[in-house]
């Protein structure tokens, strides 16, 4: 049982906070017995795994937490382990999309209304984050992950006007569905390398989706449209 604060086990919970750390020990932590869980019906294998009660006092382990209420479990868990990249029938590819929060939910509708790849650009939240994690369900351990350059499909962006609307458009197997920050979208130099732009029609007077929304609304759409 873990009495110390100063426990290496511990330590190496509170480094993975730090997403230079998680990068440079190929490393992250997962909270809760869900998550954990999903891990390894995934079949992840777990570099520790602390148990408020058995392996830890739940003191401890809730020091190191990054919950308002603590879990019982915390996984660490190898990077190099999670799902290599693959071409799949369909993919989000995510500009610059820094909340960890919506690229977990992207991370979970491509899970849900795929089967989707997600690629990533620089500058985009980390998706073993612990923020990430959780708006990802568990489904950051069954999506395929990239970096932004790699799909070679159709690469169709989704603007907030001007494009095509959604339901309009034809869709085809191979698609890339580019969407941008929220606040900046998708950059002018960007816009020229897409085959097609789509916009998602809004009631008038509305400014715009979440990231997330539209790029869970965009999957939809395709599956719809390849399941009909």
């Amino acid at each position: 049982m873990i009495t110390s604060a100063a426990n290496p086990r511990l330590k190496l919970v509170r480094r993975l906070q730090s997403r230079s750390q998680r990068a440079r020990l190929g490393l992250f932590a997962c909270e809760g017995e869900d998550l954990v869980e999903a891990a390894l019906a995934a079949g992840l294998e777990p570099v520790d795994v602390l148990v408020a009660g058995e392996s830890v006092t739940p003191e401890l382990l809730a020091s190191v937490s990054t919950l308002p209420h603590a879990s019982r479990t915390i996984g660490v868990f190898r990077r190099a382990d999670l799902p290599a990249f693959e071409e799949r029938p369909v993919g989000l590819a995510l500009w610059r999309v820094s909340d960890p929060g919506n690229v977990g939910t992207l991370i979970r509708a491509a899970d849900a209304l795929g089967p989707a790849f997600v690629a990533l650009s620089e500058g985009c939240a980390d998706s073993t984050g612990p923020k990430a994690l959780r708006a990802s369900a568990g489904a950051v351990f069954r999506v395929p992950l990239g970096a932004f350059p790699e799909p070679k499909g159709r690469r169709i962006a989704l603007m907030a006007r001007g494009g095509t609307p959604l339901s309009e458009l034809e869709f085809r197997e191979g698609d890339v569905l580019v969407l941008g920050a929220e606040r900046e979208g998708l950059p002018p130099e960007l816009l020229g390398q897409f085959a097609e732009a789509a916009t998602i029609p809004l009631m008038e007077g509305a400014e715009s989706l979440n990231v997330a929304v539209a790029g869970a609304i965009a999957l939809y759409e395709w599956k719809r449209q390849w399941s009909s």
